[in-house]
Parts: structure tokens; C-alpha cells; sequence
């Protein structure tokens, strides 16, 4: 028997305004929107009141790192699906840098299982690129993946590719979207070991993160990066930072593009003097940047030039972060905040509602050809979430899902509240405050 909801009287975007429609879902999908009462409601059918809500498509990560496999003490499947349920995010790209990494046939069939029996939200993995994997890679069927990754630069997992004959031939060869970490890794060394003689009793402040893992290495890198894939093959270039970075990309609808990148919530909202504030809870790579680069990136943003808004959620155990700087972990937990901080921002002004969803919903289903999702359209998968923007999220101990409990936004209150998160036409999430 199918199973019918109909959310009453919400509000979708239309342009620049909203306008009040009345949605009817029948099992995962849409079936009818219409701005007058839908009549002859199927019996049974689940009235959802939303007068003074706000109705956007599900969020597309396209970027988080869920840790399970091998690190299921950070975080895992269930619970950080969770955390995004909550943050009104219904689907998710995971990073390969997991234990083991998810760089053959072998580890994916392993994680697609683990996913299946966990995930509250939709999810799609990406293949890692090793120095010695690439063949085994693109002989996977390119429907188990959204695409590879590759890191130019060393993070979590020890995921390295240096060789030139593996990326070279990625990017030859490949015939999926390659996403890509971009920072230089000998000028890292090299400003690692500057910084380490500096401050030989290991009590480097935090506040060095941005010169280790400074602007031209992730320039360098970015332009390493799209000199190789001109004319080859599509590239994304993940979390990028700086305003120099900028000038490598074109402005222009995502449909008109080979090169595109993605920033998360993260950049866009601290600078760097906030690690004074804050120390190594906001310790990530690329590092935080100046607040010329921040504000760049928020332009950029408005502007075309960066494409998509992903959270690069990387959680670490509060412990792990309170170490030393040279010795705490790059990564911060922000899945289920994400649509919170950019909701902040459309009221400050940094974009419109509607840009918001196309960074964050259009663009990833487009690109990335999610059929049938990212979008409030009738015969589209019912992935939606409800949102009071006169609300109030406060996040605090008690509020934090992620596993970690822990969040660099502790003591922060946003005016936004995600009220209800709709997964494939069925309910995942309610909030109870």
C-alpha cells in the first residue's frame, strides 16, 4: 500500500522571493506541487503543517569524512548520518581515507555493505588514487563511485600520490570527475621544518597553521592541479582557500565547466585570527586563511566562480585536538551545522537564498548526475528539508550529534532552526525542541 505525505502550506523559492505551495509525496517522490489545496487526500495520508516554513531540496555533501571503516572511535556511519539528517543534509560523497583505504574493489564492496546497513541518508563513495593503484581504479564500474580522489598534498590517511607517473596518467585516462586536494607538499616540508626549529620545545602556537600550510602552497598546487587536466578531463578542486587560487578559475554556470571548485562552510566563516580564540579546533587542511581570502571566497562564491559548498566534515576526538600543534590532528566536525552558518550568511547578505541551493543542492546533483534529486519538482525523490528561518539553533554539548561532541561552534547561536529532513519521501529527522 503506498505510503502519502503532504506538507501544507510551505514555502518554496521562486526567484528571488518565495512563494506557498502544498507538496504531496507518494512512497520516495513528488507527485504533485500546487499552490491551491490538493483535494482528495488518499486516506491515511500524513498531514505535515509547515504555514511559515521554508521548504529547500536536501543538502548534497559533497565532501565528508564518516571515518568507519577502522575509525569508528572519531565517528561512524550512523552517527555522523545522523548529524547530517539533522543539519538538513540527505545525501553524502565519502572520502576514501579511511582503515582500510577505499582504493580497490575489495574495500568499496566492504563500505557499500557497511553503508547499507547504517546510513540514514543517501551516500556515494569516492575510489583513492594511490601511487600504485591506478589501473585497478579505472577498471571499477564508474556507477559504485562518484568520481576519485586524489591528495597533492599529505592529510588524514597518509593518502599521498607523488609519483608523476600515477597522476599523469589519472588524468590522461580518467573518464569520471577527479576531486582534488591541492596543497604543495614540499613547501609544507619545507615551512613544517622552519617552523618546528622554531619552536623547539613543542609549544607552537596554533596561530602557525596558516604559514605552514600557507597561500602559495595551496596555489602552487591548484595550478599543478588544472594545468593537468585541461582539456583531459573534469577536475574539482576540494575546500579551496585563498583569494590567489581564485584567478585560476572562470566565472560561469556550472554546466559551461570542466573546472570547478567546491568551499566548505568552514572557510567561509572563521579567519585567522580566530585561532587565538579557538587553537587547534580549527586546525584543518587547507588551513584557514586571512579575512581577505575569506572574504574573496564569499564574493567568489556570489559570483560563479566557486561552484559548490561542501563541508569537508573531518571529525578527531576532542583529546586528539587538545595535543600539541604539531602533534593535534587537521579536521573539524561541521556536517550538522553546515546549512546553518550559509543561512547566516544569506541574512548577512553574502548570498541569496537561491544561490544557496544551487552551491548546495543543484549543482551537486547536475554535476555529478544525481538523476532525479537536488531539486523540489513533481516525479523528483522526495529529499527535502524544512527550515524556520525566524528560529534559533544553539549549539552546545547537549545539541551536538556528531560522535566527537565536540564542535569549534560551541556557544555560537544561529537564527535559523532545521524543523524536519525528508530522505527518499520518508521522515529521518524531527527536530523535538
Amino acid at each position: 500500500m503506498p505510503n502519502y505525505k503532504y506538507i501544507h502550506l510551505a514555502q518554496i523559492t521562486e526567484g528571488f522571493s518565495l512563494k506557498t505551495v502544498n507538496v504531496l509525496i507518494e512512497d520516495q517522490k513528488i507527485i504533485k506541487i500546487s499552490e491551491e489545496e490538493i483535494a482528495n487526500l488518499p486516506s491515511q495520508t500524513e498531514i505535515i503543517e509547515a504555514k511559515g516554513l521554508v521548504l529547500l531540496p536536501g543538502i548534497i555533501d559533497i565532501h565528508v569524512h564518516f571515518r568507519q571503516p577502522g575509525l569508528e572511535n572519531k565517528a561512524d556511519m550512523l552517527s555522523e548520518s545522523r548529524a547530517a539528517v539533522a543539519g538538513g543534509i540527505t545525501t553524502v560523497f565519502d572520502m576514501p581515507n579511511t582503515i582500510p583505504p577505499t582504493t580497490n574493489l575489495q574495500a568499496l564492496t566492504e563500505k557499500i555493505k557497511l553503508a547499507n546497513e547504517n546510513m540514514l541518508c543517501n551516500y556515494k563513495f569516492y575510489l583513492g588514487i594511490t601511487n600504485n593503484n591506478l589501473e585497478d581504479a579505472l577498471s571499477i564500474d564508474p556507477n559504485l563511485i562518484c568520481g576519485y580522489k586524489i591528495y597533492l598534498g599529505s592529510s588524514t590517511g597518509d593518502m599521498l600520490v607523488d609519483k608523476a607517473q600515477a597522476i599523469e596518467g589519472l588524468f590522461e585516462k580518467s573518464k569520471m570527475i577527479i576531486t582534488s586536494h591541492c596543497e604543495d607538499e614540499k613547501r609544507i616540508r619545507k615551512n613544517t621544518a622552519k617552523y618546528k626549529e622554531l619552536y623547539p620545545n613543542n609549544d607552537a602556537p596554533a596561530s602557525i597553521h596558516p604559514l605552514v600550510r600557507d597561500a602559495e602552497a595551496c596555489y602552487l598546487s591548484t595550478k599543478f592541479a588544472i594545468d593537468m587536466a585541461k582539456g583531459k578531463t573534469k577536475l574539482n578542486i576540494a575546500h579551496i582557500t585563498t583569494e590567489k587560487e581564485l584567478s585560476l578559475l572562470q566565472k560561469g554556470k556550472i554546466d559551461s565547466k570542466n573546472i570547478t571548485a567546491e568551499v566548505s562552510p568552514i572557510h567561509l566563516w572563521f579567519e585567522e585570527k580566530d585561532f587565538e580564540r579557538l587553537g587547534n579546533k580549527i586546525k584543518c587542511n587547507p588551513s584557514i586563511k586571512s579575512k581577505v581570502d575569506r572574504d574573496a571566497l564569499r564574493k567568489a562564491l556570489r559570483e560563479d566562480i566557486i561552484d559548490f559548498v561542501a563541508t569537508d566534515h573531518a571529525p578527531h576526538l576532542i583529546e586528539e585536538k587538545e595535543k600539541p600543534y604539531f602533534q593535534s590532528p587537521s579536521g573539524i566536525p561541521s556536517i550538522q551545522f553546515s546549512l546553518n552558518i550559509m543561512l547566516q550568511l544569506v541574512k548577512q547578505g553574502e548570498l541569496s537564498l537561491s544561490q544557496l541551493q544551487e552551491k548546495m543542492c543543484h549543482n551537486p546533483a547536475n554535476y555529478f548526475h544525481l538523476k532525479e534529486r537536488g531539486y523540489i519538482k513533481e516525479g523528483y525523490y522526495a529529499d527535502m528539508v524544512l527550515v524556520d528561518l525566524n528560529g534559533k539553533t544553539q549549539v552546545n554539548k547537549e545539541t551536538i550529534i556528531s560522535k566527537c561532541n565536540w564542535s569549534p561552534f560551541e556557544g555560537e547561536t544561529f537564527n535559523s532552526k532545521i524543523v524536519s529532513t525528508f530522505v527518499n519521501g520518508e521522515i529521518v529527522y524531527r527536530n523535538q525542541n
